[in-house]
This record gives structure tokens, sequence and C-alpha cells, in this order.
């Protein structure tokens, strides 16, 4: 396969891309194919692993009429989900696939199975949560093999199918999608950030009365923020240590990572320098930049 894996080893074109959609039950794989759908992706739903390579067959005859697959496969399949790892491995060799898990916490799965009043399709004789523990330990090399890893226990459908949409939509021909994401600590950490960095050590604008009622939206606050000590050297040391890191996540094929930069509210600090990190990379190559404000707005 080509560096950008357009063309098979016999010089004829592939038919597109592949996305294998996988993940706990109750992590919201329905929801993920239905965005997908909807972006135009020709969704397959509940697909035994054995069928993966007639799948490809067909995807590679079919070319330009397919253009993006993506398949979901599942505990539903029984027995025949163990050979998900190998059947991946074995494409894989053969063509570049992606796989995306969708996972939740064990306290958020029970509570939207017990919400729907479904049994967990592992859970036999005993309870949801049974289900969902067998069901995790059945997943851990899959999950390991994933491109990428979404957690959906903070998301509802509406949010879920909006990070599919960010992620998957067509116009992001970029190898790389970075999302730079602001929040305040007294709302938690994100759950999906693949960094963290801590601007509490600036001043902070809220003992600022001037500033108290304005965001890191606004000129003056992003003005006293960056004048402040230490927050260009972070600002600049941070945006070089990244670089090397987004350059990998782009050879390990890792489509997606979340920066989260965080203050004591997601108002102030956090969101000018989330911004300043985003224009400071705008110009890595392979890699879309987002910038995303969590908690701004909130009281």
């Amino acid at each position: 396969m080509g560096e950008d894996g357009s063309r098979q080893g016999n010089g004829q074109k592939s038919a597109g891309e592949v996305l294998i959609v996988t993940g706990m039950s109750g992590a919201g794989r329905s929801t993920a194919a239905n965005a997908l759908e909807d972006l135009g992706w020709y969704v397959v739903d509940n697909l035994p692993p054995q069928m993966l390579k007639p799948l490809l067959d067909l995807t590679e005859l079919a070319a330009g009429v397919l253009p993006r697959v993506a398949v979901v496969v599942d505990v539903r399949g029984r027995d025949l989900f163990s050979d998900l790892p190998e059947a991946m491995r074995a494409l894989r060799e053969r063509r570049q696939i992606r796989l995306m898990f969708l996972d939740a916490s064990d306290e958020v799965l029970v509570r939207r199975f017990e919400a729907v009043r479904r049994p967990h399709p592992l859970q036999g004789d005993g309870t949801i949560l049974d289900g969902i523990r067998l069901e995790r330990a059945r997943l851990t090399a899959v999950r390991e093999s994933a491109d990428v890893i979404m957690d959906t226990s903070t998301y509802n459908i509406h949010q879920l199918a909006t990070q599919v949409s960010d992620l998957f939509s067509e116009e992001n021909a970029a190898r790389h999608t970075l999302t730079i994401l602001s929040f305040g600590f007294k709302y938690g950490l994100p759950p999906d950030a693949d960094l963290v960095a801590d601007m509490r050590f600036l001043p902070n604008p809220f003992w600022n009365e001037g500033l108290r009622p304005l965001t890191g939206e606004d000129a003056d606050v992003r003005e006293f923020v960056l004048a402040q000590e230490g927050a260009e050297d972070f600002i600049a040391a941070y945006a070089t240590a990244l670089r090397p890191v987004l350059a990998g996540y782009q050879r390990e094929n890792k489509r997606h990572s979340v920066v989260a930069v965080g203050c004591t509210g997601g108002k102030h600090r956090s969101v000018v320098m989330a911004r300043e990190l985003a224009d400071r990379l705008a110009g890595v190559p392979g890699v879309a930049v987002r910038v995303k404000h969590r908690d701004l707005g909130r009281e």
C-alpha cells in the first residue's frame, strides 16, 4: 500500500475508507452509526467479523460507488465476535482500516440499560453489571487496537452525534484532528482528554472587577492574561512540545486527540490560552485544529 493508502499493491485504486465501529453495549454505537449514515457513509450494522473480508472485497469491486463504509461489529454476534482481533490484523495487512471504540463508565452503562429496560446481551442469569464486566473483559484486546477511543459517559445522543460528525465529516481531509478544549476544574476533568494543561499558575482575572464579567474571548481579558509573567514562556514551550506529539500521532494513525486547557471556572485564563495555543499550532502539517470552550457561559 502507498503511504496515503490510496492504492493496493497491484496498482488498483482502493474503494476508499473503511471504519469499524465497536465498543461497549450502551455506549452509543447506534447513535454513531446514524451520524455516519447522515454524513453519507454506507453503514452495515451487526456484521460478524468473518464477513469483513467479503465486504472489503465488495468495496473494492464497487470502487467509487462505496467510497466510505462503516461497519458496526459487536457482541450481538455472540461467539463470532471473538474473531474480531484476528480479522482486524489480517485486514490491516492488506489495507488501511480504522477502528473506533465507544466506551463509557460502568455506572453510566448500567443507568442506560435500566432507562430502556433491556437486559445486557451478555448478562444471562446475572445482573446488568455482570454482563458489562464480561463484555469489558472480552473487548480488552479490541480496545487496545483502536485508532479512536471515545468516552461517551457525559454525552447525550446529540452531543455524541456532533462528536462523530466532527471526526468523520468529508471536509476533514487532515490526517489528524486536534481539539483544544478549555474547561473549568471545578466542573471536573474532561473524560476524553489526552493531555491536560493547568492555567491556574496565572493570576485570575476574576479578581479584577473590570474583567470579571468578561470572558477570555474579550480583548481586555486576552491582553491581561498574555501579559502575565510565565504566560508567553508556557504557550511557546507547550506548542513546541506538542509538535512532535502531533507528528507521532499521524505516524501511528491516531486520527483525533484532545488537549484540555483548564483554569478554575473555564471562563478567562483557559479560554485565552486555548485560543492562543490553537493559533500557534494552526500551521502544523496534516493537523486540523479546532477550539471548543466546554464551560464558557456557565455560572
